[in-house]
């Protein structure tokens, strides 16, 4: 079974990182939400709380097909400023293993140097810290083994192009459909 980790940090944006685990699992994906926080109930951008499966110390995420980062603030920023999750992305994606952000997140991406030379998309006002790519504004942006997306309203484009890298574009079909999408 496919495996994807994403990963909340206090102020990400709650529809990105809930829709996109879910997505990843109506399409069979063993999706696992992880904590930057050292704790595990994490509060996002908008003052939910979510209790995530596991804290990033205790986690071994060698057998990551994807790791996936919603955006938020100051979610994203949380998220670039945790140097083992920066770490982890780098090794995924020498692995040339899917790496994946949404929103205002593809700054961690652009910041390692990873979007260099690749589209990409992210809320508008982020495109400065997507460094060396070419933006695009569109919904979702799957270039090789990055995939950003946009932005909240488009959590369904971002996880579905996840479960077409993962399972192939049949089952994000199957998936979209049974969203009535």
């Amino acid at each position: 079974m496919k495996k994807a980790y994403v990963f909340f940090a206090t102020g990400f944006e709650e529809l990105e990182a809930v829709g996109t685990v879910d997505i990843l699992r109506r399409g069979g994906i063993d999706a696992k939400t992880v904590s930057i926080t050292g704790e595990r109930k994490v509060t996002g951008a908008h003052g939910m709380e979510f209790v995530t499966d596991s804290l990033f110390a205790e986690t071994d995420l060698t057998d990551a097909d994807a790791l996936v980062l919603p955006g938020g603030m100051p979610g994203a920023i949380n998220l670039n400023n945790y140097e083992p999750l920066k770490e982890r992305l780098l090794e995924q994606y020498r692995n040339q293993k899917v790496v994946a952000a949404i929103c205002a997140a593809p700054l961690v991406l652009g910041g390692l140097g990873l979007l260099k030379g690749r589209n990409a998309t992210c809320y508008p006002g982020f495109e400065p810290k997507l460094v060396g790519a070419n933006v695009t504004g569109e919904a979702v942006e799957v270039d090789g083994n990055v995939i950003t997306g946009k932005g909240p309203g488009l959590v369904f484009n971002f996880g579905l192009a996840l479960v077409a890298a993962l399972k192939g574009e049949a089952v994000a079909e199957e998936v979209a459909a049974g969203l009535l999408l």
